[in-house]
């Protein structure tokens, strides 16, 4: 009796064997480098055109986020600030107005410097959400989480660098456990704030106020447990109805 397969099917078994093995390695190159820090990004610490310093902004002088960042607390995207945010305290006659690293600036702004271009600074936006998901900063700045939550002590970086992975592990876990990630909105740009930093009267007189409850009653409630930064992010999760989203289309949409 004749074969009743073709004889180019001798080498089927050898050629599937082949492709899974290739398949295979690609999958686990993909996977491999996905889980690496190259590709969260984390570390990553680009030259910009101005040497900006937050360790002296931030931390000496103790500047609020929000003054360069203003859009944060009513905007899906934090803005980059512009020129003029740099010139209220760097043009003439103020701060290091003649300082070399400053020259960017003095020819973004300065109609009488003779490389004056009037072109924008061009920021290198280290922070960046991918096309494919959805960030917003306001939903998360008004609701307690911190600068410092994603953006690690920018306070203490002399040059600001990628610091959290910001995937999308890094998100469900904050997401599953918001818990220890909250703090009262007026300590949201405070990036050294501890939770042993809060007076308890004033907390829970705080909660108090915000949800209507008698103070003392909200207090026995917690009398045997340690003011620590779950249990004050357990209060302000419940006092302001936290409850973030962990399925896809909370960030896919």
């Amino acid at each position: 009796m004749g074969n009743p397969f073709p004889r180019w099917t001798n080498w089927l078994p050898v050629q599937i064997v082949i492709c899974l093995g290739a398949l295979g390695t690609v999958v686990t190159a993909w996977v491999w480098y996905t889980w690496t820090p190259k590709y969260t990004r984390v570390g990553y610490q680009p030259n910009q055109p101005i040497p900006f310093d937050h360790t002296i902004h931030a931390g000496q002088v103790g500047m609020d986020c929000r003054y360069c960042h203003s859009f944060v607390e009513n905007s899906a995207h934090s803005n980059v600030p512009n020129a003029q945010v740099c010139w209220n305290c760097h043009g003439p006659g103020k701060v290091k107005s003649d300082s070399p690293k400053l020259e960017p600036l003095r020819q973004a702004m300065d109609t009488s410097n003779s490389n004056y271009t009037g072109a924008p600074i061009r920021w290198v936006q280290i922070h960046e959400t991918p096309d494919y998901a959805y960030f917003n900063h306001s939903a998360h700045v008004n609701r307690g989480v911190s600068c410092v939550e994603c953006h690690g002590k920018v306070n203490e970086m002399p040059v600001v660098y990628h610091a959290k992975p910001l995937s999308m592990g890094f998100c469900l876990d904050c997401h599953r456990n918001v818990e220890s990630h909250l703090r009262p909105l007026d300590e949201i740009t405070n990036l050294d704030w501890e939770a042993h930093d809060l007076d308890k009267d004033q907390f829970y007189a705080y909660l108090a106020e915000k949800t209507g409850k008698p103070a003392d009653d909200l207090k026995e409630a917690d009398k045997n447990k340690e003011l620590n930064a779950r249990l004050v992010g357990a209060r302000l999760k419940e006092m302001m109805n936290v409850n973030p989203p962990q399925d896809c289309a909370a960030c896919h949409r």
